[in-house]
């Protein structure tokens, strides 16, 4: 999972309106929302099974991890 450091920019009544990150911890976050979304469309398939542990080795194959 992304680590990440959020800022959160409020109103006058210091409700948070906003959050500010930096860029490369958004890009992380984005690449990990599109492999759950992967995830999701591939479970909802209904297809053979792939086991967890080789997933995970082709995801990190494909980041560069």
């Amino acid at each position: 999972m992304a680590t990440v450091h959020p800022r959160y920019l409020v109103d006058h009544q210091k409700t948070p309106t906003d959050v500010v990150g930096p860029i490369e911890e958004w890009r992380r976050i984005v690449e990990e929302l599109e492999d759950l979304r992967a995830y999701d469309a591939a479970v909802s398939e209904k297809q053979a099974t792939i086991p967890l542990d080789m997933v995970m080795s082709e995801v990190r194959a494909r980041r560069g991890s």
